[in-house]
């Protein structure tokens, strides 16, 4: 069993933040997720190439993504190695990407709750740039909402961000990192 996380903020006034990419990158699959209270998070259960697949949105709120992550891999026994997350990245121009795997927060603090609760950095990531304004401070900016044009920068990855999904699930991360990160 494969789970792939989109992090993220619950509630209208996130929607379409730089910080919710992890979201919006799920929802543009088209899945239909359910309120799993237990869990703490939004949650899909598919079969994408013989291969059982969750896939999950936090409602734990960014800072506490690992809580929901950990409760979810402990109960369904999803080892590290078997989850990707998707998250933004201030570091990446607006709409580029980088898949990672064994590596430290980066300062993200989803990341960093992640870490701390699955006890582990052996989990992937794949990373979308949301480029970044230094004359605003990083809470701001990433509670920001997208402006039109980026927005539209972003969406048109959304396949791109799918292919990189279901080669994950196939092929494991070596493979879709040897693949995608050369684009």
């Amino acid at each position: 069993m494969k789970m792939i996380v989109g992090l993220g903020n619950p509630g209208k006034e996130y929607e379409k933040t730089r910080h919710n990419v992890g979201f919006m990158v799920l929802d543009s699959l088209g899945l239909d997720f359910e309120v799993e209270k237990k869990f703490q998070a939004m949650i899909c259960k598919e079969n994408l190439a013989d291969e059982e697949v969750l896939f999950v949105k936090p409602l734990t709120y960014m800072n506490l993504s690992g809580i929901s992550v950990h409760k979810i891999s402990r109960y369904y026994k999803i080892l590290p190695q078997d989850i990707l997350v998707i998250q933004d990245d201030l570091d990446l121009p607006l709409g580029k990407y980088k898949l990672k795997v064994h590596s430290s927060s980066g300062g993200h603090n989803g990341i960093k709750s992640i870490i701390e609760n699955l006890h582990s950095e052996d989990f992937s990531r794949l990373k979308i740039g949301v480029g970044h304004d230094r004359s605003l401070d990083t809470a701001t900016y990433v509670l920001g909402r997208f402006a039109k044009s980026d927005l539209t920068v972003i969406e048109s990855q959304y396949d791109l961000f799918k292919q990189i999904i279901v080669s994950f699930i196939q092929e494991g991360i070596d493979k879709t990192m040897n693949q995608y990160n050369s684009r």
